[in-house]
């Protein structure tokens, strides 16, 4: 269990990591969040589950959790992604 645990608790580390790699590129706006949003999302279910392996009396608080970061990480991107478009003749930053 120990060795699926710190598995599951790389991975989403690794997740955390590669989802912020395409905010240094030159992609839509939109792009960057959709990339960093799924990232988070997965990169910290994954934390969860290692997390829960490693101590498996907290499960109710940790899949309270995990319910939780799935509802608002999807809300919170497409809240911010129903943005109103740029005037013309500005560009993204």
């Amino acid at each position: 269990m120990n060795l699926l645990s710190a598995l599951a608790l790389g991975l989403g580390a690794l997740f955390w990591l590669w989802g912020t790699a395409p905010l240094l590129g030159r992609a839509a706006l939109l792009v960057k969040l959709h990339s960093l949003t799924v990232a988070d999302t997965l990169g910290s279910a994954l934390i969860l589950l290692g997390l829960l392996l490693r101590g498996p009396r907290q499960w109710p608080l940790l899949l309270l959790a995990l319910a939780m970061l799935l509802i608002w990480n999807a809300l919170l991107g497409y809240v911010l992604a129903a943005q109103p478009p740029l005037p013309p003749g500005r560009r993204e930053p």
